[in-house]
């Protein structure tokens, strides 16, 4: 059976492979395709897609986008994105603006705390133009602050720590809106590691419906067969695409392998199929809409 991955991360945001490093080894795994999946960046797609055409490996070019959502941060994955949109980067250079003035103000309580961080030590320790809480982490940890970079999101940067600066962050509705200008379509990242109660995942996914969502991210690294089932019949319910991928990071997340998740993950081609028959249909219904 053909398997894929549609949810990975590189060093152009807080996965510890560079993208071409990602598309060789999807290939020595022995996955058939993948999806790039960045948070809040498209940087690392033109590497990996170059390299994926030159080792036949198919890359599906994506994004995962952050949103507040009655005050809980919901992540929204965009898959197929058109990385030429004028539009959809004008959109994604704003939001990348407001993550820059948040990590200013968190350094600036790191350094009331006592810490002598910097942004450039931040980016050396993200190797990347996105910084993320991972790399204050990351950094908190190489210099001995904390004996893990889980004690610096307990102690410092967690959303409880005195350090955390909540995010400005666009609307869930914001983040579908463009990924379908760009002509890609919207999943909801990993629903269960969000906290809700499952009458509350009902209902954010019935208002997320309502301002254009494609699809749910069903099979994925944590989640349990019970957790899956729900999932699978809210994606029925709705009628919604249902999606799968590991989250992997490297080894930021050592328990988490590329298409395979914690062991145990199998996504089949098959649902990649669906995904881009749905791409295409909302393509043509748009083009002759315009017509």
């Amino acid at each position: 059976m053909k398997t894929i991955d549609l949810h990975v991360h590189s060093t152009v945001s807080d996965g510890t492979m560079t993208p071409k490093d990602l598309v060789l080894y999807a290939k020595k795994k022995g996955l058939t395709a993948f999806a790039l999946t960045d948070h809040d960046t498209i940087d690392g797609l033109a590497e990996a897609m170059a390299t994926g055409n030159s080792i036949n490996m198919e890359v599906i070019p994506g994004i995962e986008l952050a949103a507040y959502y009655q005050d809980v941060e919901l992540h929204i994955l965009g898959y197929f994105i058109d990385q030429n949109d004028s539009l959809f980067l004008q959109e994604l250079h704003h939001w990348q603006n407001a993550r820059e003035r948040r990590n200013i103000r968190m350094i600036e309580r790191l350094n009331d705390l006592g810490f002598p961080i910097t942004i450039a030590a931040l980016q050396n320790a993200a190797g990347s133009k996105v910084i993320t809480r991972a790399h204050y982490g990351k950094w908190l940890y190489e210099q001995g602050y904390v004996k893990n970079i889980a004690e610096a999101f307990q102690k410092y940067i967690g959303a409880d720590g005195p350090a955390y600066i909540p995010r400005e962050l666009p609307t869930p509705k914001d983040c579908i809106g463009m990924i379908h200008n760009a002509k890609g379509i919207a999943v909801l990242a990993h629903p269960f590691l969000y906290s809700f109660s499952e009458q509350e995942l009902h209902q954010t996914i019935q208002s997320l419906v309502k301002d254009g969502l494609d699809g749910l991210e069903v099979i994925y690294s944590t989640h349990t067969p019970k957790q899956e089932k729900l999932l699978r019949h809210l994606a029925s319910h709705y009628g919604l695409l249902q999606t799968g991928g590991s989250d992997f990071h490297g080894h930021i997340k050592p328990d988490i392998d590329i298409g395979i998740g914690k062991g145990d993950l199998s996504i089949p081609y098959e649902i990649l199929e669906k995904m881009k028959n749905l791409n295409n249909e909302t393509k043509i219904q748009k083009n002759h809409f315009f017509k």
